[in-house]
């Protein structure tokens, strides 16, 4: 078993080196016009599907209460986000913190970081943030975005969802194949991070 100092020493090593650099996995890249295409987005590239499942499994991880309220927290503090991007106000290293999340929130599933159910929203709410404010950013001056909103919030939840049924339906199988997961998520932080991927 690895000591609580290790995890805590080696978690904020990679949450330095992960802020320090850009994602630029969102601003400008497709449409933002309709639900379908707000859907999509999430489903569309390696950094949403990653956090969005690993929200699912650290909460599968975790049991009880956290099964809904993590991945709630998520989806609503994202739509909050999402507004605030939409009137564009500014908010500091949203890239870096959308990495961040991936390697943190990997990290956390790997290591099997069992935290309260409210430190676990503050840390999902926190990543939930930048997210939304990413997706928010996106929408055009010239187009409503709640429609995109919606397909971003639906497509969210939805993978939340498939974190939580895989952990369900494996049972006790489960444990090591999340962690391995978690790993290949901050792994995948990691890679883009230094342009791996």
């Amino acid at each position: 078993m690895i000591p609580a100092s290790a995890k805590r020493t080696t978690l904020a090593a990679i949450l330095f080196l992960a802020a320090a650099m850009p994602a630029y996995a969102h601003v400008g890249i497709a449409t933002t016009s309709s639900f379908a295409d707000g859907f999509a987005h999430p489903l569309s590239g390696l950094d949403h599907m990653t956090v969005m499942i690993a929200v699912g499994v650290w909460a599968a991880l975790k049991g009880g209460k956290a099964l809904w309220a993590w991945p709630l927290a998520f989806v609503g503090v994202m739509l909050a986000g999402g507004v605030l991007g939409m009137l564009h106000v500014p908010m500091p290293f949203v890239e870096p913190g959308i990495l961040a999340s991936m390697v943190t929130l990997g990290l956390l599933v790997a290591l099997a970081i069992d935290l309260p159910v409210s430190t676990g929203i503050a840390v999902i709410g926190l990543f939930a943030l930048f997210h939304g404010h990413a997706h928010g950013t996106e929408v055009p001056e010239n187009a409503g975005g709640l429609e995109y909103i919606a397909g971003f919030a639906a497509a969210t939840a939805l993978l939340h969802a498939v974190g939580i049924a895989a952990a369900l339906s494996l049972g006790m199988r489960f444990r090591s194949l999340a962690r391995a997961a978690g790993a290949a998520c901050a792994a995948a932080g990691v890679g883009l991070a230094f342009g791996v991927l």
